[in-house]
């Protein structure tokens, strides 16, 4: 009884082994085709597709995050992704966004020999400030010059947004800060227009606006009305004005120069003198009032 009890768990148990052997011949070979037939991609054949698809035929460039998941047979999960600031690394080329956060950072630093490697020689920049736009790197160049000058040594630039369209323009939005503490009416847009020269960007085109310290409201609303209906009722002067702004600027000037200026230009020049008096005994009272504390702080 004994021994036939014996041989039946015997039976049993190369029964069991048998089968498992069976079953593992069966799946392992599969697993290893399929792992042959799709492999994990490595990070070298990600750059590559990179690289392919970086560019469309129409030359417009691609900038996406991807990003790829591979589940195994457990839940476990694979990510890979690629961020712009990636794909520019491995092309060799920065992009817009970039090249402007860089130039910014040189007129920060007051690098005027860096800044000009960022300019084009047949740059233009239009600043809404001025009413003629610096044309050429010479004049571009001298505007960043004095711009530099302006600043003394503890104004600074703060990148506030910047948005990219395509691999060449590029929007930031910024403002002015002293030692850390933003300036009043110092916000402003910029919006530049880069192209290649070799295997840099450079900027060709720029429009800057500045945050006016006027604020009137409603006034501009009211102005905007009347000018609009002295354009409807004489639509070919509308026409010409607007074809030749600078002309009738021009005129005022010239107007202000000749008949305004030699009286207006005494009491302004005897402001300044005043203005810069006050600021001077303004300075020397903070100064005696710091002298003084610090005596009494002993």
């Amino acid at each position: 009884m004994e021994g036939s009890l014996f041989l039946v768990l015997k039976v049993m148990a190369i029964a069991v082994n048998f089968s498992a052997q069976a079953l593992r011949q069966r799946t392992f070979p599969r697993a290893m085709a399929d792992l042959a037939l799709n492999p994990l991609p490595s990070q070298t054949s990600r750059r590559l597709e990179l690289k392919r698809t970086k560019k469309q035929p129409n030359g417009v460039a691609i900038k996406k995050q991807e990003q790829n998941k591979l589940t195994y047979n457990r839940g476990v999960s694979s990510v890979m992704s690629s961020s712009n600031s990636d794909i520019e690394s491995i092309l060799g080329q920065p992009s817009a966004a970039e090249t402007i956060k860089d130039f910014y950072m040189c007129i920060n630093e007051k690098n005027l020999k860096g800044l000009e490697g960022y300019i084009s020689e047949a740059c233009y920049i239009e600043d809404c400030s001025f009413y003629n736009p610096f044309n050429g790197k010479r004049e571009v160049i001298h505007f960043f010059y004095l711009l530099m000058g302006s600043m003394g040594q503890n104004v600074k630039f703060i990148i506030e947004h910047i948005c990219e369209g395509d691999s060449f323009t590029a929007g930031v939005n910024w403002h002015l800060e002293w030692k850390q503490t933003q300036i009043p009416f110092t916000r402003g847009c910029s919006f530049y227009e880069c192209s290649e020269e070799g295997e840099i960007l450079v900027i060709k085109k720029a429009r800057i606006i500045i945050e006016s310290p006027l604020k009137p409201g409603g006034v501009v609303l009211v102005l905007l009305k009347n000018v609009t209906t002295i354009f409807d009722e004489f639509p070919q002067v509308a026409e010409w004005f607007l074809k030749s702004p600078n002309v009738i600027l021009q005129w005022l000037l010239k107007i202000y120069a000749i008949f305004v200026a030699p009286l207006i230009n005494p009491l302004l020049a005897g402001y300044v003198r005043i203005g810069k008096f006050m600021a001077g005994l303004f300075a020397l009272a903070i100064k005696i009032v710091v002298y003084i504390s610090r005596i009494f702080s002993r």
